[in-house]
């Protein structure tokens, strides 16, 4: 064999353009359909500084739980679609690392780790656990706005009771009385079963009425579970 000159080596090769996981399937072949393919391109990620992680994942992980494939398992099948659902800078960084996202634990982890990071989730944290209600919104509004913040963040580990209490106290004065007054006393003398019962009951009957139309209803029932 020849041996290869300079301007050989300096020139581009295909053998370095990045390729998905290798993954060990034993005697079982998976080969992606274009209908599967197609199902998770259908909402890409860029790894945007906009972009919400955690709810790529979620979409992701909703069309890979439509279907399965004889003898290969599920964590099989998301490691090999996985990088049909990225592009630009996402898709760069999961080739870049294929070498370490060897199971699908490792790589939704090191996905969130990535484009979830600290910094994202710490400020999250602190607007769920420090709340405070828009002088311009209604009570249902602020219930909604929360509830989106937990949407963005579900992993934010705060109690239950830390964030119904952080809610009550980051309403205005107004709010907090009419809050109290739904409670027939003292809100916070409720126990948390009951204080999300009463806000889930004003989340369904619309029952507010600051002068000023109501809030449309959508996930607000997010701390409901």
């Amino acid at each position: 064999m020849a041996q290869m000159t300079i301007a050989d080596f300096s020139s581009p090769s295909a053998d370095i353009v990045a390729t998905g996981p290798n993954l060990n399937l034993d005697d079982a072949t998976f080969e992606p359909k274009p209908a599967l393919i197609n199902m998770v391109q259908a909402n890409p990620f860029y790894g945007k500084s906009h972009e919400d992680a955690n709810d790529h994942l979620q979409q992701f992980l909703e069309v890979c739980n439509t279907f399965t494939v004889k003898n290969i398992t599920a964590d099989a099948i998301r490691l090999r679609l996985f990088p049909f659902s990225h592009l630009g800078k996402a898709k760069q960084w999961f080739y870049a690392n294929k070498s370490e996202v060897t199971t699908w634990d490792k790589c939704a982890n090191a996905f969130l780790k990535k484009f979830f990071p600290a910094g994202k989730t710490s400020a999250l944290r602190g607007k769920i656990s420090s709340f405070h209600q828009q002088f311009d919104k209604t009570i249902l509004e602020a219930w909604e706005c929360l509830n989106e913040y937990i949407c963005t963040y579900p992993d934010h580990r705060i109690d239950k009771w830390i964030i119904i209490r952080g809610f009550y106290h980051g309403l205005t004065d107004m709010a907090r009385s009419h809050l109290d007054a739904s409670a027939g006393g003292a809100f916070l003398q409720k126990n948390v079963k009951d204080a999300k019962d009463l806000i889930g009951k004003m989340v369904i009957n619309q029952g507010w009425n600051e002068d000023r139309p109501q809030p449309t209803k959508r996930g607000v029932h997010a701390l409901m579970r």
